[in-house]
């Protein structure tokens, strides 16, 4: 037989089971040599004859961890398939093997029931993710019973996968840390002082706009208060979350606790038909998953992941579980804040206008939602009633309790790194020409900080110039030589204009 499926490939068929595409499939062929092909992300690998592990479940899944890597939700697919014996003759024939104790360890993990097997009581210890090509946790939690050290991101309530691609690694060896602290460091406190409060509006803004939404200057006024309180405490809090939902959103919709409906985000395109773009976990799955993210939270800030990988798993997890009726996107950008700046990266004081980097890239921000999003609805049984209500049909608590987020991890090092290289060096060079500017202009002519500023206004609309309408208007007191003098100024500060 040519080109067999191996590991999670077999399983998957041999038991039917459909799941979340995993980034690596395998293929055993009878003859040929070793290839793979890249399509979407997705690689599908074939291996030389030599290669073929066997036909038991557990010959697939050791193959499966050494080849296909960790996943989560298709080894709690394939757990509650699978009947017990073969899984524990199978680590019985392999008693000290690691990929024998890891898929031991995996299974009680994942399904709660313990193997007929003795606990180990020789050996050492093996971690269950090799930290080589997994993000995991600092001394991670001992399994006596496996000898397995549990240095997974999560716990069994909602457990992340991130990967250890090329990409990330070398993101990581980036210290943004410190670019931040020498950007900030680069220009004088005025020039901060004046940068944060634009720097809150225009976060707000774009994180209004990414949504299609445009707010009261009241909305405006309560969500700059909230991001102001983003570095002083750890928001990821089931009374928090629902307290920042709270005050995001129209007093009228105020919630006391998870929603209790089906949500899902979906397009009317015509009268009963609705274009389906995410569907959110059930209601009833809510409140374990949620608390899943607020212990991953705190586990990984005392495992001491790096913040922006830790910002990542917690911000997109949250998006994903959507588990308000609305206002989970400006959420999910509040944690990035929120986690950034407790964890250290973003320096206190300082505004981290992520969002504005998020509304410029929107094609690479949505790739980042839809990676996620678009397999999944292809999973889901589900049917609308007439007035738009969702029913799932089918159970679906494992893809969102068991997601691999490298997708989401790459986007969102690709995001901060942006906004720090980017939007703040964009920001901050434009106050401080602003700045300078506006002072020599005043050398020129006292005048009271509201015309200086409507002048480079005008200037910076016109091309460095002030026109002859513009200045009858507003600015007739002014000799043909200060005007000159002053627009000379603006050209000296904004040196682009020409």
């Amino acid at each position: 037989m040519d080109d067999r499926p191996a590991g999670y490939a077999y399983l998957l068929e041999k038991f039917g089971i459909s799941g979340m595409p995993n980034w690596h499939s395998s293929f055993v062929l009878s003859t040929g040599t070793h290839r793979s092909r890249v399509q979407e992300r997705l690689i599908e690998e074939v291996y030389p004859a030599a290669y073929w592990p066997g036909d038991s479940v557990g010959d697939h899944l050791e193959f499966a961890l050494k080849y296909d890597g960790v996943s989560l939700s298709l080894l709690k697919q394939i757990f509650d398939t699978v009947l017990q014996d073969e899984i524990s003759n199978y680590i019985k024939s392999k008693p000290t093997g690691k990929y024998a104790r890891r898929i031991w360890f995996f299974y009680e993990y994942l399904t709660d029931q313990l193997l007929p097997i003795a606990d180990m009581t020789q050996g050492n210890y093996v971690e269950a993710l090799d930290p080589k090509h997994y993000y995991t946790v600092e001394s991670g939690q001992k399994s006596k019973r496996h000898r397995i050290v549990d240095n997974l991101l999560g716990n069994k309530q909602f457990c992340p996968i991130v990967r250890k691609t090329d990409q990330l690694k070398k993101m990581e060896a980036v210290d943004l840390r410190k670019k931040c602290e020498d950007l900030v460091a680069s220009y004088p406190s005025e020039i901060l002082r004046r940068a944060l409060a634009y720097l809150y509006k225009k976060e707000t803004k774009s994180s209004f706009e990414i949504e299609h939404v445009k707010p009261s200057a009241s909305r405006i006024e309560k969500f700059i208060s909230l991001l102001e309180l983003a570095e002083k405490e750890d928001f990821c809090q089931k009374d928090l979350l629902i307290d920042i939902h709270n005050r995001t959103i129209d007093p009228r919709f105020k919630e006391s606790d998870y929603r209790a409906n089906q949500n899902y985000v979906g397009q009317t395109v015509s009268y009963q038909n609705e274009v389906i773009h995410f569907i959110c976990p059930k209601p009833e799955d809510l409140p374990d998953l949620m608390e899943g993210i607020t212990n991953s939270n705190r586990r990984m800030k005392k495992g001491k992941v790096d913040a922006v990988i830790h910002a990542a798993v917690i911000a997109y997890g949250f998006v994903f579980m959507h588990p308000f009726e609305d206002g989970n996107g400006r959420i999910h950008r509040f944690l990035i804040h929120n986690i950034l700046s407790t964890r250290g990266l973003v320096p206190k004081g300082l505004m981290f206008p992520i969002s504005a980097t998020m509304l410029k890239n929107p094609v690479d921000y949505d790739a980042s939602l839809e990676s996620f999003s678009k397999p999944l609805l292809k999973l889901i049984e589900y049917r609308l009633n007439d007035t738009g209500l969702m029913t799932v049909e089918n159970d679906t608590a494992a893809w969102y309790r068991y997601m691999d987020m490298t997708i989401q991890t790459e986007a969102m090092f690709s995001f901060v790194s942006r906004t720090i290289e980017e939007e703040l060096v964009e920001e901050l060079s434009f106050l401080a020409n602003y700045n300078k500017t506006k002072n020599g202009i005043q050398d020129i002519v006292d005048m009271p900080d509201r015309l200086v500023d409507l002048f480079i206004q005008l200037c910076l609309q016109s091309n460095g110039k002030l026109s002859d309408r513009k200045r009858t208007s507003h600015f007739d007191f002014l000799t043909d030589d200060e005007l000159l003098a002053m627009e000379q100024v603006f050209r000296n500060g904004y040196n682009n204009i020409k």
